[in-house]
């Protein structure tokens, strides 16, 4: 795992605001988050369900659909701001340079097509392969995420394989140019404990292989512990802690992470009931004035409810928004 932040961004987010205009109401999904992507390294975002990681995911890739809109900020990728690219230039982007694992093959593997024809699509699209060149590459894709008989499976369709090999496709396709950065968005939800696994040791031993840039974004913090170099905590749109994988785990500066670490189960521990984090998730379209969390926060204080707290860098090198901290 990497020390310290990252010795070079490639994926720099400035005060992001993506939000939702639904009938007679405003959804604030993403609200002003910043955040620094290092090169080569295993980026965790965590949050709870309506945190806003997927959107945060969906904006960088711009495909966010409507009624959503980015509204302001900034997408800073190799000194490119994507959020000013045309819709033409960004898919030159899309699927080349950055790519994504998306929480649900079912959805987005195509079930009319062949699974050799869906994997071998960005590279005729972005590399502009012959159909011969593009099959002996998807090929080595497919022997490269574990997928067995590979001369055989490229002509099947996507009922024919199991939820953990179609996951396994859609890495495959994901990876096919070489991406600089891989978004994994959940990529495990759907799948057992034992092939939950397999997948997150494929991505590990590609990410080190190719050294590609991982976003992974997940609610589970064994994941992170597991797997990350970095971390950022999201609430409610905004973001409430950034740092080292480890030093979040073990000492956790914003109330929220020790809120979520506590109510953890822990092996060899005997407890009457799991800590339960008070309250509920705040709604985005009327979220709570100063700090998000201040409502189910025990460390309230003088300033919390009214002023929206700033992501300041500690002297350890993480991210705190947090009145306490300052």
């Amino acid at each position: 795992m990497n020390n310290g932040d990252p010795k070079e961004s490639i994926l720099t987010i400035e005060n992001l605001r993506t939000y939702f205009y639904t009938r007679g109401a405003v959804v604030k999904a993403v609200d002003g988050i910043s955040l620094d992507i290092g090169t080569s390294e295993i980026f965790g975002l965590v949050g709870e369900s309506g945190s806003g990681k997927s959107v945060t995911a969906l904006s960088i890739m711009r495909l966010v659909g409507s009624p959503g809109v980015i509204e302001d900020g900034k997408i800073t990728f190799k000194g490119t701001d994507l959020l000013e690219l045309s819709e033409n230039e960004m898919r030159q982007v899309r699927g080349d340079k950055i790519s994504m694992i998306f929480q649900d093959p079912a959805t987005y593997l195509n079930p009319i097509m062949k699974l050799g024809r869906q994997i071998a699509e960005p590279l005729t699209l972005h590399r502009g392969l012959t159909r011969s060149e593009a099959a002996k590459r998807v090929l080595e894709l497919m022997d490269l995420v574990g997928i067995p008989d590979p001369e055989r499976r490229i002509n099947d369709y996507p009922h024919q394989l199991s939820g953990g090999m179609r996951q396994r496709v859609l890495i495959a396709t994901a990876l096919a140019c070489q991406p600089d950065i891989l978004i994994a968005d959940e990529p495990t939800t759907a799948l057992d404990v034992t092939i939950q696994a397999q997948i997150l040791d494929l991505l590990r031993e590609l990410q080190r292989s190719l050294g590609s840039s991982v976003v992974l974004i997940t609610h589970d913090l064994g994941v992170i512990a597991e797997m990350c170099d970095r971390v950022a905590v999201m609430y409610a749109g905004s973001v409430m802690e950034v740092a080292e994988a480890d030093a979040l785990l073990t000492n956790p500066k914003h109330p929220y992470t020790a809120a979520l670490l506590e109510s953890l189960p822990r092996l060899g521990e005997e407890r009457d009931r799991l800590h339960v984090i008070p309250g509920s998730v705040p709604s985005a379209v009327t979220p709570p004035s100063g700090c998000r969390f201040h409502p189910r926060c025990s460390k309230t204080e003088d300033g919390c409810e009214q002023e929206i707290p700033s992501l300041i860098q500690l002297s350890d090198g993480r991210q705190v928004a947090c009145h306490r901290c300052a």
